[in-house]
């Protein structure tokens, strides 16, 4: 049974040594990295970082050294991740997109003494940050900078550490700190354990039943997330080789290149391949265009569990040869499952990817559950589309008496590091309390109802559960983003990002003599742009209670991003942070 992270790497090197188990883009060639190579590769470098001063004595949350690595997905990645497990130390990962002040105060209380960094563009956006890091000794990079030391050096001297240093290594050794950003306030330091995550990586095993040694995974969520970097291990126990995407607007190029068999997304990233295909169709004629339409709405109606009528069945299976096949083939043509979480995904999209020969296998865990709790399974009849799954295995879930989600398994987190009072707070006798309210459905499958602390009450004693409202509303293909405001209001409000590209072609289309606007800033002050998604909201509202529905809007002109603020990492909404940026706006819909 694997019980240490490292055991997963060392044995498919003893089992199939010269196969693909890593692979990235270098110089515009794809330069492959053997299992043998991988793990070589690593030892060599734990041997250095040893020799370079990490300690390896008492194996204990607060004495072991923290090493940080600032960087996108790559081989070095992974490669640094294994060889600081193997020095007993913990990889402290920071997403490259992450203030300045946030790094000096995660790099501070980690104390963090050696970190690794990809390139030169991070290198100077944090090089003044460096400097006000005391513990701080030694900086490597992936690329060669000058000034800086080559991550090579640490491989040069050969040392590998020796068995009395890997052996002390037990289950129980912090394998990592992973700071999550969360919405307000100051990141906080999760403390996972070797087999927390390699508990999380036997348990979700059973869910990857169509993984097999020699298929490819394309990975573009950052490793940084507990979610794509514990996937990660899942793949490589099954002998899955992994092709990192060069960079998210590449995700396409490389998708048809690599032809993988499987990959993890975030609803966000699937609205944009659903969004750019949709593009694709609005731009057809005649009878091309019609069946595109023809068997999108075929696709609308799929459910797994209710395979319709014998003519249905009929059309959906002309549809996959004549549509369908070529959204497979735009996803490189092999992928069986797309593997999503971190936030709601959109039924229509789950239905329509489905329908389509890709199934979306949603899924729900935390940062602190290392992180898989529940996910859909590949089989129909492990899947519920509008759920979030069955649990996995050895994996505990109850339902408190408001509907809060506790759970409790050897994937939970052995606590916040230096804030034992925020563990306190998120355990409850033995239980991770997760503040997100759920239901069962069938009595297996569990459902997200909304986040505790999201759900807000208006002025007239309302509860409004906004995730609800925002993820039906944004399966208009005018609507691009969303947050619904209201708590302590008379009504329910909200702040929309439309689709520019759709609502352009609509105008286009639709008013041949209208002059319309490529300044976003101007076009949505247009009655007509007004208009149209005042029809989408009423036609929404219906789906919910008076109080629930969105009374009045704004419409913004610029997308809300991680590096603009409004979105976290893994591309959750920052809701104070739009509510302070726009409050402006949002008093002027309650004013006017």
């Amino acid at each position: 049974m694997i019980k240490r992270l490292f055991d997963i790497v060392q044995q498919r090197n003893e089992q199939t040594p010269d196969n693909t188990m890593l692979a990235a883009k270098e110089n515009g060639q794809w330069r492959t990295y053997s299992c043998r190579e991988v793990w070589d590769t690593a030892r060599k470098m734990a041997g250095g970082l040893l020799n370079d001063g990490v300690a390896n004595s008492v194996l204990e949350p607060e004495t072991q050294e923290k090493i940080a690595i600032i960087s996108p997905n790559r081989p070095e990645w992974m490669i640094t991740d294994v060889a600081v497990q193997l020095t007993g130390a913990v990889l402290t990962p920071v997403y490259p997109t992450i203030s300045p002040n946030d790094l000096v105060y995660v790099l501070s209380e980690a104390e963090i003494r050696t970190v690794f960094v990809a390139n030169a563009e991070i290198y100077e956006h944090f090089r003044e940050a460096f400097t006000q890091i005391p513990t701080l000794k030694k900086i490597y990079s992936f690329d060669r900078l000058e000034g800086v030391a080559h991550w090579s050096e640490l491989t040069e001297s050969g040392l590998q550490p020796d068995e009395s240093v890997i052996s002390r290594i037990g289950p129980e050794t912090l394998a990592t700190i992973i700071y999550t950003s969360g919405t307000t306030g100051n990141p906080k330091g999760v403390m996972l354990t070797h087999n927390n995550i390699a508990s999380n990586v036997r348990d979700s095993m059973p869910v990857f039943t169509f993984a097999h040694s020699g298929a490819k995974a394309l990975s573009f969520l950052p490793l940084n997330h507990i979610f794509e970097r514990m996937v990660t291990y899942v793949y490589l126990h099954s002998g899955v080789s992994i092709y990192y995407a060069e960079s998210m607007d590449t995700i396409g190029l490389n998708l048809k290149e690599v032809k993988p068999m499987v990959f993890t997304t975030v609803p966000r990233l699937l609205e944009k391949v659903y969004e750019r295909i949709m593009n694709t169709g609005m731009e057809l004629k005649g009878i091309k265009r019609g069946l595109f339409f023809w068997a999108l709405a075929l696709g609308k109606q799929y459910d797994n569990v209710k395979p319709g009528s014998l003519w249905y069945r009929m059309q959906l299976w002309l549809a996959n040869k004549l549509v369908f096949s070529k959204w497979r083939e735009a996803l490189g043509g092999n992928v069986k499952a797309i593997v999503t979480g971190s936030a709601a995904c959109q039924e229509r999209l789950a239905r329509i990817f489905s329908s389509a020969g890709v199934t979306i296998m949603e899924g729900y865990g935390l940062t602190e559950t290392s992180p898989v709790i529940s996910v859909n399974r590949f089989e129909s009849d492990g899947r519920r589309i509008g759920t979030i799954g069955p649990l996995i295995d050895n994996v505990e879930v109850k339902l408190a008496e408001d509907g809060e989600i506790i759970v409790r398994g050897p994937n939970v987190t052995i606590g916040y590091y230096k804030h034992p009072e925020l563990t306190a707070q998120a355990m409850k006798d033995g239980w991770l309390l997760t503040g997100d309210i759920g239901e069962w459905v069938e009595g297996r499958f569990l459902k997200i109802t909304d986040r505790k602390k999201e759900i807000f009450k208006t002025s007239g004693g309302k509860y409004v559960a906004p995730q609800a409202v925002e993820n039906r509303m944004k399966e208009s293909p005018y609507i691009e983003q969303m947050a619904v405001i209201g708590p302590n209001r008379k009504f329910v409000s909200a702040l929309i990002v439309p689709s520019y590209m759709q609502l352009r072609k609509y105008l286009r289309d639709n008013f041949s003599s209208m002059r319309v606007p490529d300044n976003n800033a101007e076009l949505i002050k247009l009655p007509e742009v007004h208009a149209i998604i005042q029809k989408q909201v009423d036609k929404y509202n219906e789906f919910f209670s008076h109080p629930e529905q969105v009374k009045k809007f704004t419409l913004l002109a610029e997308e809300w991003t991680i590096d603009s603020g409004e979105l976290t990492p893994s591309l959750k909404v920052k809701r104070k942070a739009i509510e302070q940026r726009y409050a402006t706006e949002i008093d002027h819909i309650y004013n006017e």
